[in-house]
């Protein structure tokens, strides 16, 4: 049976669900120069309408549901002290393009963000962890991540991200 609230936007649960007036932050940007290589940390990228992170070697197809890859700032922390770690753990090593904070970014999926004034993707799914969190975070990463392992879009409108762009969610018809 189909939960009571889909396509119903008079329940309570349906009403919470599209409750997210919080402004969110752009807190940084990695490109993947080459496979298996370290991010680099941009201050700015051009996001490419339908296709990826200029400068990214990821070459996603058009359409495609993983074009772009995020992760919420305070859950750096939350890997980090699952690992024992004294500070947040260096975006770059978690392999994701974008850090957000201000949001929670599960509350985003299947749902329209702006980044900027020019940039919005379409939250697809949950990025879940990979093996190589072992290798980049030691024994017990890839567990540490789970959970935690941020979301995948695709890039509706492309256009110039920076560090420090607002992200706000895009409202039906807009």
């Amino acid at each position: 049976m189909a939960f009571p609230f889909f396509g119903d936007d008079k329940s309570k649960i349906a009403q919470l669900l599209a409750t997210l007036p919080q402004t969110g932050r752009v807190e940084w940007i990695g490109l993947r120069p080459a496979r298996r290589e370290p991010l680099l940390s941009v201050a700015e990228a051009t996001v490419e309408t339908d296709r990826h992170l200029l400068g990214d070697h990821a070459r996603p197809k058009p359409g495609g549901k993983r074009q772009i890859t995020l992760i919420q700032h305070e859950h750096l922390a939350a890997v980090a002290g699952y690992l024992g770690l004294p500070e947040p753990v260096e975006p770059g090593r978690l392999r994701r393009n974008l850090v957000v904070s201000g949001l929670n970014l599960l509350a985003l999926k299947n749902r329209r963000i702006r980044l900027g004034e020019e940039v919005e993707l379409e939250i697809t799914g949950e990025c879940h962890p990979c093996s190589r969190m072992e290798e980049e975070l030691g024994p017990g990463g890839y567990n540490a991540m789970r959970g935690h392992g941020g979301l995948t879009a695709r890039i509706v409108q492309g256009g110039t991200l920076r560090v420090g762009d607002a992200v706000r969610v895009v409202e039906a018809g807009e």
